[in-house]
């Protein structure tokens, strides 16, 4: 059965693989790009959606959302990582498409409520819409199907502090309502996506393969290739968004711990994901009568790399 998704996102390099994973996957319905801040200003995360909306054989809205965090200024845009433009500074052509007029908050809202335990939030930005929209309609709880972010770190460092993921350090206070919230949610975290690679030489086959769309991910993989190989002396890039739609595709890929997700949003922790295995029970205040969420902690690192270079190998007819 088709699922109904809607992505949450900032492209972003890693959001241009993830998404144009899910325009490839015949498992997935993409009812509509959301924006969010996060690897640029939310005007840009929504060109770039557009951009991106035009790699689907299927009409997919875009609509812009938030471009700043809850409670705190809008941190600064990691053009060291994905390029002043998200796509590795190659000055890929505008869209001439449009975004849609309904805010981002209230599209999500309108979609969940009318399609009560169909919809699916995939949120690979900073977590500020979904944060927004239970504030707005704490009722989406209990109809969404599923939430699955990519975000966080439990037994695996961050990448922007020794302890805080850039997701979720790009809005801490809305992440720990999104962790609270009694909602299914699935946390793909760098503990499974640190572990997944993409060459150079990967992204240009996959170029070869499909140049409609393999074109600007391999363009644009190069920048972000570059950073991690002076950065971390790494061959590749990690996979990050990519891998949290191949959950999407294929959970048997994941080994999953359940139990409560707080976010930490002060100090020098500010942004950790504080994961308690389900069933403890601790004196300290802040754990008690929290909800259970899953926790990607192992990923079958050969099998998810073959799946997202399979399809995003395959060339799709494009409207």
């Amino acid at each position: 059965m088709t699922k109904k998704i809607i992505i949450d996102t900032d492209p972003g390099v890693d959001d241009a693989l993830a998404i144009t994973l899910a325009f490839n996957s015949p498992e997935l319905d993409v009812i509509g790009l959301t924006t969010v801040f996060g690897n640029v200003a939310v005007e840009r995360s929504t060109a770039n959606a557009l951009i991106l909306s035009q790699f689907s054989s299927y009409p997919v809205p875009v609509y812009q959302g938030h471009g700043q965090p809850m409670q705190r200024n809008t941190p600064n845009y990691p053009d060291f990582v994905h390029g002043a433009d998200g796509f590795g500074n190659i000055d890929w052509p505008a869209s001439d498409k449009q975004a849609e007029s309904q805010h981002a908050v209230d599209f999500m809202i309108e979609q969940i409520r009318a399609n009560p335990g169909q919809i699916t939030l995939v949120a690979l930005g900073p977590l500020t819409n979904l944060g927004r929209a239970l504030e707005q309609a704490p009722d989406i709880a209990e109809l969404v199907e599923e939430v699955v972010i990519m975000g966080g770190a439990v037994y695996t460092p961050g990448n922007v502090s020794p302890v805080a993921e850039a997701n979720i350090i790009g809005d801490p206070d809305a992440a720990d309502k999104v962790m609270t919230a009694r909602w299914p949610l699935v946390m793909v975290g760098l503990d499974v996506t640190s572990q997944v690679l993409l060459s150079k030489e990967q992204t240009a086959a996959i170029a070869r393969a499909n140049p409609d769309q393999g074109k600007l991910l391999h363009q644009a993989c190069d920048f972000y290739i570059d950073f991690y190989r002076n950065e971390l002396g790494i061959p590749g890039c990690m996979v990050h968004d990519p891998l949290t739609l191949a959950y999407l595709i294929d959970p048997s890929l994941f080994e999953l711990m359940s139990g409560p997700i707080r976010v930490a949003n002060d100090g020098l922790a500010m942004g950790q994901t504080i994961f308690a295995t389900a069933g403890r029970h601790y004196p300290h205040p802040g754990w008690e009568n929290q909800p259970n969420q899953q926790v990607c902690l192992k990923v079958d690192k050969q099998r998810a790399l073959d799946l997202v270079i399979q399809r995003l190998s395959t060339p799709t007819s494009l409207d």
